[in-house]
């Protein structure tokens, strides 16, 4: 099942870069990227990411460009076909989702409505 997973979810060479700097960074070989949706934004829903040195038994773990992610399965229903992507521009950094699931976003991009 998390094989599955691993197809639907894309991630840029961006942000894949960008992600496996993060985690060098910390130094700890158990630290991983955690991909989450919460309530909130001015769309309705707000996409998260942190970094994490554990996770819970429910949560789905799979590695993707060689970077261990974690997501738990409430938000993974509205991040399959995702694609992850981090941008630098001059209004700052990112990362961006292109999500076939959301109907609308908000203008910045932060923010989506199923």
């Amino acid at each position: 099942m998390k094989k599955l997973f691993k197809k639907k979810i894309q991630l840029t060479h961006s942000a894949s870069s960008y992600i496996k700097n993060l985690i060098k960074n910390e130094k700890n070989k158990n630290t991983k990227f955690r991909i989450y949706i919460t309530g909130g934004g001015c769309s309705g829903f707000e996409y998260g990411f942190k970094l994490e040195k554990k996770y819970n038994l429910n949560d789905i773990v799979f590695i993707k460009s060689n970077i261990p992610i974690i997501i738990d399965p409430i938000s993974m229903q509205y991040l399959i076909g995702g694609k992850i992507d981090y941008v630098e521009n001059l209004n700052g950094s990112k990362f961006v989702i292109n999500n076939p699931n959301a109907k609308s976003t908000c203008s910045c991009g932060t923010s989506f409505n199923i």
